[in-house]
């Protein structure tokens, strides 16, 4: 048997992906968590196979525990789904270790088929993800510039930033100009937005 973790805050869509991995004669769910930060012990604990990852979960997100899974568990394959299908995302998601990267609206059969080519080695990615992936190409933000951009968000003064991340004002204003600079955005606020839609944030 092929022994599955999910990973998924939404407690109705992650029961209803068990409902439907468990009617595959082959697979097994023998873990399911509602946060990023449980899924390493969980997957520890039950000797899993796969563990199929939502993105955006509170405690760490799905790319961050892929990441963790890869480091400490390096057998384990990571298949990561996802409602958001931003190029950026698919992108590190791959940087971070995982094997799948889907979008969660994907045929059950289509899901099923992709655990079982995970486990033979092969990488499985959402055609249409990875032609805008190509598209779009690398994120151009540094990574100093992404945990300023990140900050920024809530609409924090640059000294408010600066106090936070332990920098001075003029080196947060440095990251700003640059990040907005590099994203033709008007200003900060768009450039967030322009990061988050692309999932470079």
């Amino acid at each position: 048997m092929i022994r599955l973790l999910l990973a998924e805050d939404q407690a109705m869509v992650r029961e209803a992906l068990a409902a439907l991995l468990g009617l595959e004669p082959d697979f097994e769910v023998v873990a399911q968590v509602a946060r990023g930060d449980e899924v390493l012990a969980a997957a520890r604990d039950q000797s899993v196979d796969v563990a199929l990852l939502d993105i955006e979960m509170p405690g760490m997100t799905g790319i961050e525990a892929a990441a963790q899974l890869h480091r400490e568990l390096p057998a384990l394959k990571v298949v990561v789904l996802t409602t958001f299908g931003r190029p950026g995302y698919l992108r590190r998601a791959m940087e971070s270790g995982a094997h799948a990267f889907l979008v969660k609206d994907a045929p059950a059969a289509q899901l099923a088929t992709a655990v079982r080519k995970v486990l033979d080695g092969e990488r499985v990615i959402d055609p249409t993800l990875a032609a805008a992936a190509l598209s779009d190409g690398a994120n151009p933000l540094t990574e100093r510039e992404r945990d300023v951009l990140r900050a920024a968000a809530d609409g924090s003064t640059n000294a408010e930033l600066a106090a936070a991340l332990h920098l001075s004002q003029g080196t947060v204003r440095n990251y700003l100009s640059t990040a907005i600079q590099k994203l033709t955005a008007r200003n900060r606020a768009e450039a967030v937005r322009i990061a988050r839609e692309k999932g470079w944030l």
